[in-house]
């Protein structure tokens, strides 16, 4: 079954800078919009960002629009999200998938927490 891995969360204070990456397993997203997503305790999954696949187009949510940025690399099957300045607010689970989202391709996210 195909899954997404992501990693490069953590904790880190108000103003600091994560770069997450997501790893497809199994198989090549050619062709695909990719996106983040994010999940905050108690809140519904949100959209962050997404990528075209030939990354001439991106998308952000407009509370992180110029703090973060979505890249792509598809010769590694790997989707990025450079996040800045970060805001206690952005504290979440992240995930990656197509956008829209694959219900059978979520995986298990990877916590950002953000200090005050």
């Amino acid at each position: 079954q195909v899954q997404m891995v992501e990693s490069g969360g953590g904790l880190v204070q108000a103003g600091g800078s994560l770069r997450l990456s997501c790893a497809a397993s199994e198989r090549s997203f050619t062709g695909y919009v990719m996106g983040w997503f994010r999940q905050a305790p108690g809140k519904e999954r949100e959209f962050v960002a997404s990528m075209t696949w030939s990354g001439g187009t991106t998308y952000y949510a407009h509370s992180v629009k110029g703090r973060f940025t979505i890249s792509r690399d598809n010769a590694k099957n790997t989707v990025y999200l450079q996040m800045n300045s970060l805001k206690p607010e952005d504290t979440a689970v992240y995930y990656c998938n197509t956008d829209p989202p694959t219900h059978n391709y979520w995986g298990q996210g990877t916590q950002v927490t953000v200090s005050s």
